[in-house]
Parts: C-alpha cells; sequence; structure tokens
C-alpha cells in the first residue's frame, strides 16, 4: 500500500468522515493522534497491519458511533484506554498482536471498562503483553460476544465462572498464558462453543465435564497442570469433535475404544502415560508428526513460463507483479496441514471475494503453510492481477481493503484471521481510498434500485440468477411484514440468524429466514441456492416463495409449516409424537422428495444434508424436505458423482462420501437411513458417542420378534399394538447404510420398498396425504416450542479428511 509518514493531527478536522481505513501500510508509523477522538461520525476505525507505535490515545472513546475498531498487528504499546468502555455500539474490537501491557480494564465507579461493550460480539486481545487476571466482572449475561481471543499474553490467576454465562460465545482462546486454578464448573453452560482453547497454562485440579457443550469441534487442553486421572468418558459424549489434543495432560488408563473410531476425529495425546501402557495405544500412534508443509498453489493445466527476476509466475502461468503479503489464521480447526485441498478451498473462496468486487484479479496462490510458536497458521499470499503486469493504484487500494478481516470470510476451517501485506510500488494511495468508497456509496444506491447490480456475468458468479416462480422482496417490504423485524415476529434462530413469522397480503403465511452478519454467503452460494429452492415444485418440498438480496441482506422467503421438525417430533418438543402409521406416511413423503431431486429436478439434485431437522410436518403430517444450503448440482460436474470438501452434519455422514470426497446420490440414502433410524428409536445419530448404525447392527437378532430390537424402540411407536413392517424397514434401513454405495439402494427403490411396508401394515397409498388422527399423538398440550427452533433451517459444516494421532514423546 505504501501510504508513507505520519498520521497528522489535522485528521481531526475531518468531521464529516464516517469510514477511516488505512490498513496494510507498514510504512506509516508514529502515534495515532488524540485527535482522533474528534471525528464524532466515525463508524468503522481499521488501522491493521500498519507501523503505528505509542500509546493508544483515550479519546478514542469519544467516538460515540463507532462499531468496528481494528487497530491489531501494529507496534501500538501501553496500557487499554478504559475509555473504549463508552463505546456503547461497538460490535468489533480488535487489538490483538500489538505489546499492550497492564490489565483488563473493567468499569470501577465512574470509570468506563470492555464490561460495559453489551453490543461486541468481538474481543481480540491475543498476542500482546497483557498481564493481571481475567476480571470476573468482564462478562455477564447481558453481553452477545461469539468470539474472546486472548490467547499468547501474561495473564494470571483462575479462568473466571462469569465465563460460562455469555451464552452465545462460539470460540474461546485462553491459551498460552500463565493462568492457574482449577477450571469452573460452568464451562458446559456454553453450548455454542465450537472452540476452546486452554492448553499450555498452568490450569490444576480435574478436568472439568464438558458434557452437553454438541457444538463443540476443536478442544485443546494440552500442557497443564491437571490431576492425574482415566481418560474422561464425557469426551465421547461430544458429538461434533473433530480435534482433540490433550498431550502432556496426565491421562492414564483404559482409552475410550467407541471415540477413537470415528473416523473423522483428529487426535494429539503426546506424552502422556496412556500412550506407555502395554496394549493401550499401537506404537505407531507414539510418535509426533510435524504440523507443517511445503505446499504451493499448482499451476491450472498450463505451461509454467520463466519471468524476468522480479516478476513472479501466477497459477495461470502469466508474469506479473503480485500483491504479497502473509495471512495469519488465530483458530485452525484441523490438524493435518498436508491436506491439500484445505489451500484450494480457500484459494477458491478468496478468488469469489474479489471477483464479487469487480477487482482486476487474476488468479491467489498460498503457499509454505506453517504454526507458529503462537499456534497460529502463517500462509504466504500472492495477489495477481489481470491484464496487467502490474496493479494500478485504485486496484491495489482495493484490493487490500477486501482483503481486510471484516470482508473476506474464509472457509469455515480456517477461522478468523488477519493480514500482514508487504508495500506494493510507489502508490500513495489516500486518492485510491476515496474513490473506492466513492464508487460503494454508488453500488450502494444502484444496489437499492437493482438487488442483482453485483450479479454480473464477468463477476465470477454466474450471472443474474435464473428463478422460476420466485418473488424478489424488497427489503422494505419485509420490514413491514414483520413490524421491523421485531421480537414479537421471531419464531427462531440458530446459528444462521433468525426466523420471522408473517402473512402476506394474499393471505399466505410465510416464514423469512434472515441471515445474520456472520453468516452471510458470498453472491455465488446464495445464487445457486435461490436457484436450486425456485425450479423445484413437489408436496415434499419446502416451496421457496422469494427472497431478498439487498442493503446488504440476504433473506429467503418460505411456505410457512406449522409442525417443525420430524427432530422435534421424535424429541417430544413439538408436542406430537408420530405412531407407526404416522412415521411410515413421513418416511415416504420425505423419500418422495429426494426421488424428486434425484430423478425428475433438471439437472438432478443431491441434497447433501439430509437429517430429521431439515425434514419438517405440514398441517396434515406430510413430510417436506428443507434446507437447500449445502445442495450439490450434477451440473456442477457433468458427472455422476461430484469432488468436493465435505460437508453436512455428523451422524449422518456418509462414510465413503468422508473418506473419498466423491458424493454421489447414494450419499444422500445413507443419510436418509440414518433418519430411518431415527425413525425407529427416537435416538440422536450420535449419543453418548456411539453412532445409531452401530448399536441397531449390534442389536440385531433376525431369529428374534421384531429383531431383538425391544430395547432400542421408541416406545411411542406403538409396541402394544401390532408393527406390521417393521423387520423390513428395518431391513431397508440398514441396507441404505451400507458402507458401500454400490450396495445401497436409489431412493427410487427405496419409495418402492416403503409404498410395500405401508400395504403390509394395512395404509391406503391413495390417501396417504391426508390427514389423520392415528398418525399421532398430542402428548404436551400447549407447548411453547416454536417449530422454528434453534436448530431448525441452520447452516452445517465442512470436515477435514480423517486423521488420528495419539503422540509420544
Amino acid at each position: 500500500m505504501n501510504l508513507i509518514g505520519q498520521l497528522s493531527e489535522d485528521i481531526g478536522s475531518l468531521s464529516e468522515l464516517q469510514t477511516l481505513d488505512l490498513s496494510y501500510n507498514v510504512d506509516m508509523k508514529g502515534p495515532l493522534p488524540p485527535e482522533i477522538g474528534s471525528l464524532k461520525k466515525l463508524s468503522t476505525l481499521c488501522l491493521s497491519g500498519s507501523g503505528f507505535t505509542g500509546p493508544m490515545p483515550s479519546t478514542i472513546g469519544s467516538l460515540q458511533q463507532l462499531v468496528i475498531l481494528s487497530l491489531n498487528s501494529n507496534r501500538f504499546n501501553g496500557t487499554i484506554p478504559n475509555s473504549i468502555g463508552n463505546l456503547s455500539k461497538l460490535n468489533y474490537l480488535d487489538l490483538s498482536n500489538n505489546t499492550l501491557e497492564g490489565s483488563i480494564p473493567v468499569s470501577v465507579g465512574i470509570n468506563p471498562g470492555l464490561d460495559m461493550l453489551l453490543q461486541a460480539k468481538h474481543f481480540h486481545l491475543g498476542k500482546n503483553k497483557l498481564s493481571g487476571t481475567i476480571p470476573p466482572r468482564l462478562f455477564s449475561s447481558n453481553m452477545i460476544l461469539i468470539h474472546v481471543l486472548f490467547d499468547n499474553n501474561n495473564l494470571n490467576g483462575s479462568i473466571p465462572s462469569s465465563l460460562g454465562f455469555v451464552q452465545t460465545l462460539e470460540m474461546v482462546r485462553f491459551d498460552r498464558n500463565s493462568l492457574s486454578g482449577p477450571l469452573p464448573s460452568n464451562l458446559n453452560n456454553l453450548t455454542n462453543v465450537n472452540e476452546l482453547s486452554l492448553s499450555n497454562n498452568n490450569l490444576t485440579g480435574a478436568m472439568v465435564n464438558l458434557t452437553g457443550m454438541n457444538s463443540l469441534s476443536n478442544l485443546d487442553m494440552s500442557n497443564n497442570s491437571f490431576n492425574a486421572s482415566d481418560f474422561p468418558p464425557w469426551i465421547a459424549s461430544l458429538p461434533s469433535l473433530i480435534t482433540l489434543k490433550m498431550e502432556r495432560t496426565q491421562l492414564q488408563g483404559q482409552v475410550l475404544v467407541d471415540l477413537f473410531s470415528r473416523p473423522y476425529l483428529q487426535t494429539v495425546l503426546e506424552d502422556n502415560p496412556v500412550c506407555e501402557q502395554t496394549n493401550q495405544v499401537a506404537e505407531s500412534y507414539c510418535i509426533a508428526s510435524s504440523p507443517n508443509s511445503s505446499y504451493s498453489t499448482p499451476p491450472n493445466n498450463c505451461l509454467q513460463v520463466t519471468c524476468n527476476s522480479d516478476q513472479v509466475a501466477s497459477p495461470n502461468c502469466k508474469c506479473a507483479y503480485p500483491y504479497k503479503g502473509t495471512i495469519f489464521f488465530r483458530a485452525l480447526s484441523s490438524l493435518d496441514l498436508k491436506n491439500s485441498s484445505y489451500y484450494s478451498d480457500l484459494a477458491e473462496s478468496l478468488m469469489q471475494t474479489l471477483k464479487s468486487y469487480a477487482l482486476p484479479v487474476d488468479s491467489v496462490s498460498l503457499s509454505n503453510p506453517t504454526v507458529d510458536s503462537s499456534g497460529y497458521l502463517e500462509l504466504s499470499l500472492e495477489v495477481f492481477p489481470s491484464d496487467e503486469e502490474s496493479f494500478n493504484k485504485t486496484g491495489i487500494t482495493m484490493v487490500g481493503f477486501v482483503l481486510n478481516s471484516l470482508i473476506f470470510n474464509p472457509p469455515s476451517l480456517f477461522g478468523p484471521f488477519y493480514l500482514i501485506a508487504y508495500a506494493y510500488g510507489n502508490y500513495a494511495v489516500l486518492a485510491g481510498v476515496y474513490a473506492f468508497h466513492q464508487k460503494k456509496r454508488a453500488e450502494r444506491a444502484s444496489e437499492q434500485n437493482n438487488p442483482f447490480a453485483h450479479w454480473d456475468v464477468n463477476l465470477g458468479n454466474g450471472g443474474v440468477p435464473h428463478l422460476k416462480s420466485a418473488k424478489r422482496f424488497s427489503f422494505e417490504e419485509l420490514k413491514k411484514y414483520t413490524n421491523n423485524f421485531s421480537e414479537g415476529n421471531s419464531i427462531g434462530s440458530g446459528g444462521y440468524g433468525k426466523v420471522y413469522q408473517s402473512t402476506l397480503p394474499t393471505g399466505e403465511l410465510i416464514a423469512i429466514k434472515r441471515a445474520q452478519r456472520d453468516s452471510l454467503q458470498g453472491g455465488l452460494e446464495f445464487k445457486t441456492e435461490i436457484e436450486l429452492l425456485s425450479r423445484v415444485h413437489h408436496k415434499n418440498l419446502v416451496s421457496l416463495v422469494g427472497f431478498c438480496f439487498e442493503q446488504g441482506e440476504q433473506m429467503l422467503v418460505y411456505e410457512y409449516i406449522p409442525n417443525g421438525t420430524l427432530m422435534d417430533s421424535l424429541s417430544g418438543k413439538s408436542g406430537i409424537r408420530l405412531d407407526w402409521m404416522g412415521r411410515l406416511k413421513a418416511t415416504l413423503g420425505a423419500a418422495r422428495g429426494l426421488v424428486y431431486l434425484h430423478e425428475h429436478a433438471n439437472p438432478s439434485i443431491i441434497h447433501r444434508d439430509i437429517k430429521s431437522n431439515n425434514i419438517l410436518l405440514d398441517e396434515s403430517f406430510n413430510a417436506k424436505v428443507a434446507d437447500f444450503g449445502l445442495s450439490k448440482s450434477e451440473l456442477d460436474s457433468g458427472r455422476n458423482s461430484v469432488t468436493t470438501q465435505v460437508k453436512g452434519t455428523l451422524g449422518y455422514l456418509d462414510p465413503e462420501y468422508y473418506m473419498s470426497q466423491q458424493l454421489t446420490k447414494k450419499s444422500d440414502v445413507y443419510s436418509f437411513g440414518v433418519v430411518m433410524l431415527e425413525l425407529i428409536t427416537a435416538r440422536r445419530p450420535i449419543e453418548r458417542g456411539k453412532h445409531i448404525v452401530g448399536e441397531v447392527r449390534k442389536a440385531m437378532d433376525k431369529t428374534k420378534d421384531l429383531y431383538n430390537l425391544h430395547e432400542i424402540i421408541d416406545p411411542f411407536i406403538g409396541l402394544g399394538k401390532s408393527l406390521k413392517g417393521l423387520e423390513e424397514f428395518v431391513n431397508l434401513a440398514m441396507r441404505c447404510v451400507e458402507e458401500s454405495g454400490d450396495k445401497r439402494p436409489t431412493m427410487d427403490e427405496v419409495v418402492k420398498e416403503i409404498e410395500k411396508i405401508m400395504q403390509l401394515a394395512g395404509m391406503n397409498l391413495s390417501a396417504d396425504s391426508e390427514p389423520s388422527s392415528a398418525n399421532y399423538v398430542e402428548v404436551s398440550k400447549g407447548s411453547s416450542h416454536h417449530p422454528y427452533n434453534s436448530d431448525a433451517f441452520s447452516y452445517s459444516r465442512s470436515f477435514p479428511p480423517s486423521m488420528i494421532e495419539l503422540q509420544s514423546k
């Protein structure tokens, strides 16, 4: 970027300024002038990756409109100004990677502190020299924090139990400090946390039981002083666990065989007594491996070229002067850095983001992945210009702006990041910054009149969507229908965002799925979903009524389905329990919906995330398949399988797809088979670390009545009655969950088999869509649970390939 010198105190005279982003100007040095506090209308202050020094001025606390404060990766020293606590609108606070000292400020008397930031979602204070304790007052149940990253400091004392009150948390990093004492017993209140890293401290006592943290995918307790203990059995109860790091934690005793049989779990148990005990682990599991890799983005099927000494060959084999930098990821979810698919997915995501802003970018290159001493993943980044050999001053400014961590949203595997960019040419960029912001203002104005302003054939997202029967709603229309998105219209929320109920002027009931800022898809993903939804029409698929894509919003408008999800029914949350006939009817409906996707949609569609939470029940208890957020069209590859990053939901995931990354229709069949087993047992796919497929297979005895499944069959299914067809139903379900896709039936074959079973059970197929009081039992009249609960309409995640490492010194 190459803006050189100091920021003048005259900056305070720009009283109308709303955004100040001087990120990645490494030669911009000196202090941040106190006059910055005069910018009363400033909402965004980003100085990431520059060379600012000295203390942070307390006048920052005068910026009452500030929403984003990103001062990371400079050389600021001194203490964190307690005046930051006055920023009541602050959403994003990033002060990481500086040399800040002293304690974390909290309010005392009339003095403000960070505990007053009740609108903040991000506390990023890692990689500093902060000391003292983590104040118990810092956290409260009134907060909506998502990220608390305090890693790589000098903090001491115990972890306050008040942390457990912030139930919105998704990522907690306290690693690489000097924290001591026992863990708070209420940590398992944090049921939304997916990353918990407490390694490299002096924590003592027993490992606290984390049962109930069902979202936890990455757990690192390594290098602490916990009491010597047997392997904690509660670890097997964490259904989403992907990475487990427990080296040097005094673990001994019996290894949890069920836990280590999970094909997707990556585990490190270096230097634990359990590795030294005879017959507990294989010797090969007790050898440490290097976490680093020599990966470099390969050429894109082109002949390599020889460039001048000061130029670099792009992946498209063109010589150019790339924009260079190092990108640091603060919470990588995987241990396997040698898996090239991670980096190709990351590069593709980068390109989609850059292209969505119409930037002159030819390609991006990633290389030399390395885990540094702070536990951060470092990657060398090169962004190559299109058409010309180098970026012009406007182009390079725009590229730097878009690579800001507040704009680019990397794949979930990588987590939050920051960029350290290198100087590029001799451009002074202030004019470019102004031009870029003027361009964005014009785009926003255009977007209000044309929500497809960003959808253009030259932007890399496939052009304007081709929609059938889906209505384009304006933001103002949906705002009006939901009474300004009032809580009174809110009927549920989840990781994706909120769902609102409303009624159209025609009288049609609708459910509006509104993405929160942290969950916005790229334009291509959103376009793909609405195109898929708008062209599939079947009575067993949830219908898309319309969508909204303007003013930075992504909303989908569905038909309203009143009786909740199949999972809600099986668990009793919805107040409706289906009996055997009702479950057969739901199975047939969902299967018919999938047959439509596989055989009759053009091109055919693989759902990729079939689960009981994505099957809804209408007013007549007919099943409707929902949520196409992960769907894949076979047109994407022109083949009968699609090579893709593994995505889906643990427990339902086809093991063949997981191992090969080859997605086929038979992957949906496996997931559907798991749903069928849920319908018999009313158990979740993974309970107490045990997979439903293995449990049914172990209990089955075909020589006995009901295959000896009496102990695991859901009693609400009607055990006192004749369950005609149940044995045939079990046989079909077990064929669906065969390890090999070749041995599974097609969904069309599944439908025919279910129809035979229903006839065997005495059901009239011609009337299977009519409501019948015999198909359900109401068990909790007046239940306050809403069908669009916190799990419904939620997006699932992607998974790294399998790797198990039990390491010993």
